[in-house]
């Protein structure tokens, strides 16, 4: 294990690319190193189906030439010199890019905290079977259930290995464990199938399998005879977390500052304005202890902070890395992530705040309407933020969930159902989103 999380090796390859880059004519450069190791086991029906184990560290050079930028990757094993006059002669002939830059050497970061995010227990194959096999038998024993999809669990880690030509150096690692189990219920076309999951950084915080088998039982069961309810142009919809994390994600992404580079979000003029009712914030922190998306350095080399994305209802940041925030006239904010040499920007630890209502006085207080547990299919226009989502969940009558519902579809526009958001007080935070259940008043649902 100690072989696994040492990074001194990658990081003086890494810095000797560096410096044979610039010999070979770079301006500035940097090189960055993704690991991954993990392990997995999959069973169904009591046998084991596949077990995978993979382990790489894959090295990325980006350099500079003036306003000239090219990118080159490579696995372990290659010619250190080769890649860096490789990369170099690319950038030569490149076109110009007025915004691709490193992180300004004032940004970057000089020390950062240990967050936590790496437990170093040994997971052998073994127990990830047993948790497996633990899971869906838990599932298969309540009453019914029918038949398993599957299940699994997973052991593993990654993190970065980063350095710069103008003085950074740093490398972290973060491990995850998870469980999971997918069954059914109900025969021939009447069968209806859910799941449950639980994911975490550290291996004695994951819920017991059994447990997460337990709760995708009865899920599933509850599903069983759905009906159609009739069409409606003013219903209020409820969300279970487990899709209301799918609807920040939304949020996430027209917050983006290169969705606001590229013109490609509805919310692209709208900073400094009411875009969620008062009183509602949605946070982000990546340096929150043991956080399940935090990090101490971003894909540039640059801390981030704790930020109110948006504050009672206001839109005050974008997601910003160096080259996005010079785009927009702005500064980076420490959310630039790498995805091989690239680097664009996304989110760390994002949180819709939750409200002071519990879920239960929320249901209670729509009346009737519709709770909402899986959503089908794509339809969401970022730029327009037309919304249109085929929908499963449980109707809601006198203020209680009543019997489950199937085919049928919620439609509105995203400006609208930020404004009319209402969110209860049972926010889970071991998600890189977090959401409490929300209700949304006033969208059309498509029934029979």
């Amino acid at each position: 294990m100690s072989s696994e999380i040492d990074s001194s090796t990658l990081l003086s390859r890494a810095s000797q690319l560096i410096d044979l880059a610039r010999e070979a004519g770079a301006d500035a450069a940097d090189a960055v190193v993704v690991r991954s190791r993990s392990q997995s086991v999959s069973v169904r029906l009591g046998k084991v189906e596949g077990t995978e184990s993979s382990e790489s560290d894959d090295f990325s050079l980006r350099v500079f030439i003036g306003k000239r930028v090219a990118s080159v990757s490579a696995n372990p094993g290659f010619d250190l010199q080769a890649l860096a006059e490789r990369a170099v002669a690319m950038a030569k002939v490149s076109p110009e890019d007025p915004f691709a830059c490193l992180a300004d050497e004032a940004s970057l970061s000089r020390a950062y905290p240990d967050l936590q995010l790496l437990d170093t227990t040994e997971v052998s194959a073994e127990m990830l079977r047993e948790a497996a096999l633990a899971a869906e038998a838990a599932a298969l024993a309540v009453k019914g259930v029918t038949n398993s999809s599957g299940a699994g669990a997973s052991a593993g880690m990654g993190g970065l290995v980063l350095v710069t030509s103008h003085g950074f150096e740093g490398s972290y690692m973060a491990s995850r464990f998870g469980h999971s189990v997918s069954v059914i219920a109900g025969e021939g076309t009447g069968m209806e199938r859910d799941y449950d999951f639980d994911s975490r950084l550290y291996y004695a915080e994951l819920d017991d399998p059994s447990e997460v088998g337990r709760r995708a039982g009865d899920r599933v069961i509850k599903r069983v005879n759905p009906r159609q309810v009739p069409t409606g142009k003013d219903v209020t919809v409820i969300f279970d977390p487990r899709v209301a994390r799918g609807f920040v994600g939304h949020i996430a992404g027209a917050i983006n500052g290169a969705a606001v580079a590229r013109k490609s979000s509805f919310l692209r003029d709208k900073m400094g304005q009411q875009i969620l009712k008062s009183g509602l914030s949605i946070t982000d922190d990546p340096l929150i202890v043991r956080g399940p998306s935090s990090r101490p350095f971003d894909g540039e080399g640059v801390s981030g902070e704790r930020l109110v994305m948006i504050e009672d209802g206001v839109l005050k940041h974008w997601f910003l890395s160096t080259s996005t925030a010079r785009e927009l006239g702005l500064e980076t904010n420490g959310r630039g992530v790498r995805g091989g040499s690239a680097v664009s920007p996304s989110s760390t630890n994002l949180a819709l705040e939750p409200g002071d209502i519990s879920p239960e006085d929320l249901i209670r207080s729509v009346g009737n309407g519709f709770y909402v547990t899986e959503l089908i299919g794509h339809g969401v226009n970022m730029i327009t933020g037309e919304y249109s989502r085929g929908a499963t969940g449980f109707w809601i009558e006198n203020g209680e969930l009543t019997f489950p519902v199937s085919e049928v579809t919620i439609a509105s526009n995203l400006k609208e159902m930020f404004m009319r958001l209402t969110p209860a007080n049972d926010i889970d935070r071991k998600f890189g989103v977090a959401a409490p259940t929300f209700a949304i008043e006033g969208m059309t649902l498509a029934g029979r």
